[in-house]
């Protein structure tokens, strides 16, 4: 059970990274010397590390309720 409160941190972290990519492919944040600024490439990017990181967060919450058989 120690494990799922840094597997929940580390799916926190990879979501808020898939949001900022997003955020920048769509030329909302980021300086417009970026690679990544309005670049469809990234927008794409950003959508899929954050379903990654929504993943991660699922897997770290259900590892937490899961019981240990006794």
């Amino acid at each position: 059970m120690r494990i799922a409160i840094p597997i929940v941190g580390i799916g926190i972290t990879v979501f808020a990274f898939g949001v900022l990519f997003f955020l920048q492919g769509n030329s909302v944040v980021g300086p417009t010397s970026s690679f990544m600024y309005s670049n469809t490439k990234w927008i794409t990017y950003g959508k899929t590390i954050a379903a990654v990181g929504i993943g991660v967060i699922v897997l770290g919450i259900v590892t937490s309720l899961r019981r240990p058989k006794s």
